[in-house]
């Protein structure tokens, strides 16, 4: 004789095996869906890797500094071109054959080591590599298409489609049996579900029980930990709004916006050297020689009088050994410590000739309104992605300006535009900020 079935036991396990199943399928489904999006290489985002990494020694179609990359995957095996990428000179010391006809081919000039580039990043600078635009439609210099990855869209919507078909398959299992249960609940008189007990649960003990509300708990803390902990890094070494106080109070507002000093009679070396450089006082003295006190506005809006100002200009005549009765230097001269407010790193070359004299850049494009500026301070970040921003919109500037000419035009016509960007003239290669 068959025992008969405990419904009430049954009923216990079919929750707890619903809950696991539709835990186990929402992570399935959403670990999927990663999957079909990181799995696919991003021909945009290899694109962009070669013309900061590669575009310097590599051309897609001839030979450069090194060979050309059109198709190279075919040429090697993918994991051979990991190791070649990320440490070519160490494959060229072990004798690796490839690695060495290579080297021999090209002068014997080892490739630059790319360590911090990872697997995924190397698929798709391959992937761009690998890519054979359409015939040009339009002007030669088009931009790559948006949806240049045609294989790669429709696989994605292949797997998407397939992942959610079975998401709703399961939901659908989910619900048919759960009204299975209910017709043999209705048809045995014995309720499935367990008694409902009158005094409820603490809410405490309801999420600890609940396994999926832990689980988006857990995800969420991670994902908000992450977020702060990285805007926390990303501020680590910039000094935007860096504002201290210097020997002597030098007012931009005043020299720069009542006077109309222009920036480049200061800092005269911005013109011809890497530096701007510090203003000499013999600088100042050009003017102060005569201008003992300050004769500006009588009603100062930012809280300074005029008896400060005057006193700022005795402290300039004390470090450079002015006699203003006599109207002659005493020889007696103190250094005056300036506080350095702009700063790169020292892996940074930056040179402000190339930048104000060449590129004709405005002072204050890099530095802000200094002409407003009582105090000055550091108005930008200077980091390295608000550099190459700057490289990706700012436009040669060929006004009066026979250095880009030539290079202006063979550049112009190769990208099918009037006017080139900065980045088109390759000032995205690393070697022009770090070498």
């Amino acid at each position: 004789m068959s025992q008969p079935f405990n419904l009430s036991e049954i009923s216990t396990r079919n929750i707890f095996a619903s809950r696991f199943v539709l835990l186990l399928t929402t992570y399935l489904f959403f670990f999927s869906l990663f999957v079909a999006f990181a799995q696919e290489p991003d021909i945009q985002a290899g694109k962009k890797l070669f013309n900061a990494n590669c575009a310097a020694c590599h051309k897609l179609n001839k030979k450069a500094v090194g060979p050309a990359l059109r198709g190279v995957s075919a040429k090697y095996d993918r994991d051979w071109l990991y190791k070649w990428i990320k440490n070519s000179s160490a494959m060229i010391k072990d004798g690796d054959p490839q690695a060495v006809s290579i080297w021999e081919e090209y002068n014997k000039v080892a490739m630059n080591a790319f360590p911090l580039l990872s697997n995924s990043d190397i698929d798709n600078i391959i992937a761009y590599t690998d890519y054979v635009p359409p015939a040009p439609v339009a002007t030669a210099g088009a931009q790559l298409p948006a949806n240049t990855n045609s294989n790669s869209s429709t696989s994605n919507d292949l797997i998407l489609a397939a992942l959610t078909l079975v998401f709703v398959m399961l939901v659908v299992m989910l619900f048919l049996v759960q009204k299975t249960l209910k017709r043999i609940a209705l048809a045995s008189g014995v309720d499935i579900l367990p008694p409902v007990k009158e005094k409820r649960s603490p809410l405490w003990k309801v999420i600890v029980n609940n396994h999926f509300l832990i689980f988006l708990m857990v995800i969420g803390f991670l994902l908000s930990s992450a977020y702060f902990v990285y805007g926390f890094l990303m501020q680590v070494g910039i000094d935007q709004g860096y504002m201290p106080v210097q020997p002597i109070h030098y007012s931009h507002k005043i020299h720069s916006g009542a006077n109309q000093i222009e920036c480049k009679y200061c800092h005269s070396s911005a013109r011809v050297s890497k530096h701007s450089g510090i203003p000499s006082l013999n600088v100042c003295m050009n003017c102060h020689k005569n201008i003992a006190e300050y004769a500006g506005e009588e009603d100062l809006e930012n809280g300074y009088t005029k008896d400060f100002y005057t006193k700022e200009i005795k402290k300039l005549y004390d470090a450079v050994g002015w006699d203003e009765e006599n109207q002659a230097y005493t020889g007696n001269t103190k250094p005056v410590k300036w506080v350095r407010i702009h700063n790169l790193p020292d892996f940074v070359y930056f040179n402000h000739a190339q930048h104000v004299q060449v590129g004709g850049i405005e002072c204050q494009t890099c530095h802000g309104p200094v002409e407003e500026m009582e105090v000055m301070y550091q108005h930008s970040s200077l980091t390295m992605g608000w550099c190459i921003n700057c490289h990706r919109e700012s436009n040669i500037k060929l006004k009066d300006n026979e250095y880009y000419t030539k290079i202006h035009e063979e550049l112009s016509k190769k990208y099918g535009v009037e006017e080139l960007t900065v980045a088109q003239m390759g000032g995205l290669e690393c070697g022009k900020c770090h070498y």
